[in-house]
């Protein structure tokens, strides 16, 4: 008999993970400013640095207990750190620099199309056939938000596009990873790797590359914020969400993080959006919810799975991993 079930509407935590992607979106409120004075990864390396120090006491414990943990979760992990969390940041910060405060971050639509497959294909994620009527309207509102002009798309606005694109396939792949690895470990356990992986990735790659890391006194307030909240408390919220939302739920949520991009850029960073955007703006919106309802409230989700990652895995692979 299969160990697949449909995840009950009480242990879903698809809106947790909507709640810590609005999180990310305000982001801009520092990452903007400090883009235009110092390279990507000199701000990626101080945010990452400040974050370790932050849970250096998870850390302690995580570290034996990754050691002990099945080579699956340890790449998983090592992905998710060096990629997801070092790289994807870089990448992400680099996209300001080159454009504007809103389009990195809207670009984020192509997360569920990345993430749905690598889910389906190590998650054994089943997708039945409403959840289409939630995600292909978010794809749609999602690309009307990313461009003012839908249809017209230059050469300098698809340079950030390239970016945040590149960004987004490695935190969808973080999202698939981080589900998966929670099998095995805490929420505080992947977000304390997550950092100090990425921190030490970062401080290997400025030493390759001579990056200077010096910034300046007016710097740090902006670094640390950044670092408190769309990191520390956004990553907390959703590793602890992850263990109990299928990775395919929680990417479509995480279209919560062009949304509050959106609305920050509009009240505190000067940015007018079209028509066209304010369309897709509403389409991502109630797709974001009404997903998060219906599979609250629904006999038959969209999305069935396991409530817990580790029997997502074991019926996926036949076998528990040691």
């Amino acid at each position: 008999m299969s160990t697949t079930t449909t995840t009950s509407g009480r242990g879903d935590r698809t809106w947790l993970v909507a709640v810590a992607a609005s999180l990310w979106g305000i982001s801009s409120l520092w990452r903007g400013p400090l883009a235009k004075e110092y390279p990507s990864l000199t701000i990626v390396f101080w945010e990452h640095l400040v974050l370790t120090v932050l849970t250096l006491w998870w850390l302690v414990p995580a570290v034996p207990r990754v050691v002990r943990a099945s080579t699956r979760t340890k790449v998983s992990v090592l992905v998710i750190g060096v990629g997801s969390s070092a790289l994807a940041t870089v990448m992400f910060t680099a996209a300001f620099r080159l454009g504007d405060p809103v389009t990195p971050q809207v670009l984020q639509k192509l997360q569920p199309l990345i993430a749905i497959a690598l889910a389906a294909l190590l998650l054994g994620e089943r997708l039945r056939r409403s959840y289409l009527w939630f995600v292909v309207p978010a794809m749609v509102g999602a690309w009307l938000l990313a461009f003012a002009d839908p249809l017209g798309v230059t050469v300098s606005s698809a340079q950030a596009a390239l970016l945040a694109i590149g960004a987004a396939a490695l935190w969808a792949a973080g999202t698939v990873l981080g589900r998966a690895a929670s099998a095995e470990l805490t929420f505080s356990d992947l977000t304390a790797l997550r950092f100090a992986l990425g921190f030490v990735a970062l401080s290997v790659t400025a030493m390759v590359t001579g990056t200077s890391l010096a910034v300046g006194g007016d710097a740090v307030v902006n670094i640390v914020l950044l670092a408190l909240f769309p990191g520390l408390l956004a990553l907390v919220l959703y590793y602890r969400a992850l263990g109990h939302t299928p990775a395919s739920r929680a990417t479509l949520a995480e279209l919560a993080f062009p949304l509050s991009a959106v609305v920050v850029g509009v009240a505190a960073l000067g940015a007018r959006p079209t028509a066209s955007q304010w369309v897709g703006f509403v389409m991502v919106l109630a797709s974001v919810v009404g997903l998060a309802l219906h599979e609250q409230r629904s006999r038959r989700p969209s999305v069935a799975v396991p409530d817990d990652a580790r029997e997502a895995l074991g019926a996926h692979a036949g076998a528990t991993t040691p």
